[in-house]
């Protein structure tokens, strides 16, 4: 049976205007979807709640994929300190979800990626009843059950507008569809396994094509994982990881010449990634390298 929610607001005692939502037909106390903000001349929400149950811990998803769970994880945290919650509504890609902040705006991009496998699973249908898959797209049907293509090789743009239709004030569409994934995320196991399951999915596919432009076999993990973290933030090109790579084998310096990457404007996030790097390398969980021939990192 479909979920529907009611929705209501209030005021923190900063000023900051609050969004709620309450599962009808339940028991169920109201949650926070999110909080107003204005950015760049938008106006959207922002929910960067963090809650212990409810933050990526890679353990969690080791049994299922290995060390894979563990390379995503400095990502996780410069992302959005692994929050599963993260949510913003506010920016060009109109609709940002999970704890890698999959954007609605990239064609066949991990957004797309993202609510294609949510909605095969067993309760999709009651969190987003209009939307249907047919030929590996996603459909919105009406009430005369007519199908609405909304994605495709080429744009997100119909979308985007049924998550969130414009930039210029919060509507009530957007309320939902944000109370309807805050809710999902929160009480289901399974949604948080397919935030992880896409970041991983990616972070291997995208091993494969980065060995194809930098030659990574043999590369230590921590070169590898920066890598991955420069182009998944798009903090820095091709051409200047390659420049940095450039070292004859000296890969802690090459490490260090990553870290460099855009450091004028997000020193925090780098900082972040080192800091989740050295925690993993002091386990030993990343004294790893990477091997082409099976996309897999091995021991050193």
């Amino acid at each position: 049976m479909p979920y529907d929610f009611a929705l209501s607001t209030g005021t923190l005692s900063n000023g900051r205007t609050v969004h709620y939502a309450q599962l009808l037909n339940s028991n169920e106390s109201k949650f926070v979807i999110g909080y107003k903000t204005k950015y760049d001349g938008n106006f959207g929400l922002y929910n960067f709640t963090r809650k212990a149950d409810l933050i990526y811990n890679p353990e969690d998803y080791e049994n299922e994929f290995g060390f894979w769970s563990y390379f995503i994880y400095p990502t996780a945290k410069a992302e959005s300190g692994g929050s599963f919650l993260c949510l913003n509504t506010y920016d060009r890609s109109k609709f940002t979800f999970s704890f890698m902040q999959y954007a609605a705006h990239v064609p066949n991009g991990d957004f797309v990626q993202y609510l294609k496998k949510l909605l095969t699973l067993s309760n999709g249908s009651d969190y987003f009843p209009k939307l249907v898959m047919q030929n590996n797209r996603i459909f919105y049907k009406n009430s005369n059950n007519t199908l609405t293509q909304l994605e495709s090789d080429t744009s997100t743009e119909a979308l985007m507008n049924y998550f969130n239709s414009t930039l210029s004030e919060i509507e009530n569409q957007e309320l939902i569809c944000s109370a309807r994934m805050v809710h999902w995320v929160t009480n289901d196991p399974n949604h948080r396994k397919v935030q992880s399951e896409i970041a991983i999915e990616n972070f291997k596919a995208n091993m494969i094509q980065y060995d194809r432009r930098f030659n990574l076999d043999n590369v230590p993990a921590k070169v590898c994982q920066v890598i991955c973290d420069i182009r998944h933030q798009g903090r820095g090109t091709n051409d200047r990881i390659a420049a940095a790579l450039n070292t004859n084998g000296d890969y802690e310096k090459a490490y260090q010449n990553l870290l460099t990457i855009g450091e004028a404007n997000y020193t925090e996030r780098i900082k972040t990634v080192r800091a989740a790097i050295k925690d993993l390398l002091d386990t030993g969980i990343f004294n790893k390298k990477y091997k082409k021939s099976n996309n897999e990192f091995v021991n050193l």
